[in-house]
């Protein structure tokens, strides 16, 4: 079953104790980011404590509420361009909202999740598989059909032990 609108949107409404993403992609062309992306490239910067949209409201009542949100991003270095945008840009003031975000850095040693592909996982019982270009460009979400998600949990232990906090991550970083 493939998601959209409302139905992809109401996963982040509905779950109870845990939304969590795997990203494995140096860029993600989201055409609703490509102005706020031109404007990093220029040389804008904002200051994370002073985003306040629809996504960082909703990690703020979910954190409020004990509900978690997460992420684990598989990156090599030099960081794309994009990398260090999302950097900036959206883990910063997701991370102050209450997102719990996580680098798995791969330069130079062996991927621990060579070939898993982006998902996300709700409560441990749902995983929604991203489907990609590429290049970053988005096909679908696909509900999982294969019942047991047992091995989505294991890639999550992996990338959790494999990975540094994000604020971690980025000292030192000229983003």
């Amino acid at each position: 079953m493939l998601l959209a609108g409302d139905e992809w949107a109401a996963r982040f409404e509905e779950f109870q104790r845990e939304a969590w993403r795997l990203e494995t992609l140096p860029q993600y062309l989201m055409p609703q980011e490509a102005e706020e992306l031109q404007a990093f490239r220029d040389g804008v910067r904002i200051d994370p404590s002073s985003v306040h949209n629809e996504y960082t409201d909703r990690l703020r009542r979910q954190a409020a509420e004990g509900r978690v949100q997460g992420r684990v991003h598989v990156v090599t270095r030099p960081l794309s361009q994009y990398l260090r945008f999302e950097f900036s840009q959206y883990y910063r003031p997701h991370l102050l909202a209450g997102e719990q975000i996580r680098i798995l850095d791969v330069t130079g040693r062996p991927n621990p999740l060579e070939g898993v592909q982006d998902f996300w996982m709700f409560d441990r019982s749902e995983v929604v598989l991203m489907n990609y270009e590429p290049d970053g460009k988005q096909i679908n979400r696909e509900v999982f059909g294969g019942g047991d998600v047992s091995q989505f949990i294991e890639y999550q232990r992996i990338a959790v032990a494999e990975s540094l906090p994000f604020e971690e991550y980025v000292k030192g970083l000229d983003l």
